[in-house]
């Protein structure tokens, strides 16, 4: 298993709203992979609710699409609402998006998506954000993205721009990302509720049992590194662990014996269900015996390893088949949602290439 595997599993909170984790899966798709027409991707609900969409404040002229404009200078390409997209604009987000896909997009591509990020970043003037805390989400998405890398936010910030990509434009995206989830979410509230009856039906439909799940008694023991340490630091410390986890056998003595060790950390007990943990966690996990610890590896903070306290069959409702097929049900929904709001923003709005 990866180290960001272990890494997920420390930073993911204790039985972590379903909500939350689509939030999550989202912002790592616009990070991570990306897609170059704005309309086509596919943003996730986040974990609060918001009356986003009740209350409209202004009504947008008619859309005046025309051929996007040649290359070249640096100034105004196109105005959306009043709201420019430069030449320069474009540079950075074509940078940005070769990163992520390891393609280079066309144009045209990289306009369109400009032109739907600018729509949603508009949303917060015509409806109620003033519940949330977007600027702040944004600021922590960073510091998470760069914390993984072993980085500060400002090494991190340095790293994107010697690629030729400013911290501005990740933002500007997660931004985006983050107003259009609630937007999304709180316009269409009513069509996105889902059923149990929808989940089994769904399920007799692909003659797919349901593998249920555990439950599982978590204590997260850490073997510190200092940052910058060489490798044969880790690599004395993961002896140590390994030396740990063969002398391991139960909870009750094993802990302690780990909290007596010189530099090891144990972390307050997490309570885990498999339908909440990716496919390689859960496999570490029903491969471990309770009592026992799992293979060390390697993290930012140094070397992390779990002991298995105990674990229970989940609740009926809290299967991983259940959790998988509500999951794709939602997103499906969520997608053909967010397609007709996309499109409705467009024709809205006074979209002016220069």
């Amino acid at each position: 298993m990866k180290a960001a595997a272990n890494v997920a599993m420390q930073t993911m909170p204790a039985q972590i709203p379903t909500a939350r984790r689509w939030a999550a899966a989202a912002l790592a798709v616009a990070v991570a992979v990306g897609g170059c027409a704005g309309q086509n991707q596919t943003p996730s609900p986040a974990a609060t609710t918001t009356g986003a969409a009740a209350r409209t404040t202004d009504t947008p002229g008619p859309a005046q699409p025309q051929p996007p404009p040649s290359s070249g200078g640096t100034g105004v390409v196109v105005l959306v609402n009043g709201d420019p997209i430069t030449n320069l604009d474009i540079e950075h987000r074509t940078r940005f998006l070769q990163l992520a896909t390891n393609r280079t997009p066309t144009r045209r591509e990289v306009i369109d998506e400009l032109i739907d990020e600018r729509l949603k970043l508009q949303l917060p003037k015509r409806y109620d954000f003033s519940t949330l805390n977007i600027d702040n989400e944004v600021e922590n998405a960073i510091n998470n993205m760069a914390r993984r890398r072993n980085m500060t936010q400002q090494q991190f910030a340095q790293d994107l721009a010697a690629r030729g990509v400013p911290i501005s434009t990740l933002k500007s995206r997660l931004k985006a990302e983050f107003i259009w989830a609630q937007a999304v979410r709180g316009r269409y509230a009513a069509s996105l509720q889902l059923n149990d009856s929808q989940v089994l039906k769904e399920l007799e439909l692909r003659n797919k049992d349901d593998p249920g799940g555990y439950d599982y008694t978590l204590r997260p023991i850490l073997f510190v590194v200092t940052r910058g340490s060489p490798p044969a630091v880790f690599e004395g410390r993961r002896r140590e662990a390994d030396g740990l986890r063969t002398r391991f056998r139960n909870c009750e003595e094993g802990l302690p014996l780990a909290q007596a060790l010189s530099g090891v950390v144990v972390r307050p007990q997490v309570v885990r269900s498999s339908a909440d943990l990716p496919p390689q966690l859960r496999e570490i996990l029903e491969r471990t015996e309770v009592g026992r610890l799992t293979p060390p590896e390697t993290t930012p903070e140094g070397i992390s390893t779990y002991a298995l306290c105990s674990k229970k069959p989940s609740s009926k409702d809290n299967t991983v088949g259940k959790r998988e097929v509500r999951e794709e049900i939602y997103a499906k929904q969520f997608q053909a949602s967010a397609k007709k709001f996309i499109e409705e923003l467009r024709r809205q709005a006074y979209i002016q290439y220069k």
